[in-house]
């Protein structure tokens, strides 16, 4: 049998504006909001989340569940209860690995 395969969490991307953002991605598609504040939000699609964020706060970045988390050093706790690492890709871009015995 094949090993299960890791899974994209979410997608981020930088936005001038939340509250505008998210007006214009509910307006665009069906999603609901999992999380909004004025710093970032996180909606929540049929497949994955995308994350709207400010420069500066957070990095434009993909995010996978993946037991890797646990063996990079810096796994930090988040407000919402979830617990991951920012690593680099081989081209310099930003990944997230999320422990997935942080993911209710």
């Amino acid at each position: 049998m094949a090993e299960q395969l890791d899974s994209m969490h979410h997608v981020a991307i930088e936005v001038r504006d939340i509250a505008e953002s998210v007006d214009w991605y509910r307006a665009e598609f069906r999603c609901e909001i999992a999380y909004q504040d004025a710093t970032w939000a996180f909606l929540k699609f049929a497949n994955l989340h995308l994350a709207l964020v400010l420069p500066g706060h957070h990095p434009p970045h993909i995010a996978f569940v993946s037991a890797k988390a646990t063996t990079h050093p810096g796994l930090k706790p988040h407000r919402d209860g979830t617990r991951s690492v920012y690593i680099s890709d081989v081209s310099g871009n930003a990944v997230e690995l999320m422990d997935p015995t942080s993911l209710g």
